[in-house]
């Protein structure tokens, strides 16, 4: 798992089979980074910290219950969203899982390396890829405190020459 690029590679006998978009931890709800073998599998879970919310196929990989599971939130894939686990499509999550089931949590290594992209819990809550302009762009003494009120810079002596 790239928590950086919000991406799954699969790889079965050290040969790339798939690649999945992800979505990892949002702002204040980070994905744990390293190495780790699967400690439990349920093929319906409910998480009882999370509004009973529904998390199928899941392959909990830390014993503080960080997972990678199916969600519903397909739109959100790709970009931070969880709340630090590992969410991927329904139909990637029930393949993982039967590749797990049949290859053995003890046979399987999950990676978990980069950070969350720039910008986690901006745009309305999605995550990267949203319009930060306003972020770098900003000019206090034009449209802030320090404006005269029409949008220009006050005094002469700030006035932008052209």
């Amino acid at each position: 798992v790239d928590k950086t690029a919000q991406r799954m590679s699969v790889s079965v006998d050290g040969v790339e089979q798939y690649t999945w978009p992800v979505s990892t931890g949002t702002s204040g709800y980070a994905t744990p980074t390293g190495a780790f073998t699967p400690v439990r599998l349920a093929r319906m879970h409910y998480s009882r910290e999370w509004d009973n919310a529904p998390m199928p196929h899941s392959i909990f990989f830390t014993p503080d219950g960080h997972a990678i599971h199916g969600s519903l939130a397909t739109g959100r894939l790709g970009m931070p969203a969880s709340h630090g686990c590992v969410r991927l499509s329904p139909a990637h999550a029930s393949t993982l899982f039967d590749l797990v089931q049949a290859a053995g949590p003890d046979r399987t290594r999950i990676e978990v390396t980069g950070v969350e992209p720039i910008g986690t819990g901006l745009a309305g809550g999605y995550g990267a890829g949203g319009n930060f302009r306003g972020l770098t762009n900003f000019d206090p003494m034009a449209a802030g405190i320090m404006a005269d009120g029409r949008g220009t810079r006050q005094g002469p002596e700030l006035r932008r020459r052209p």
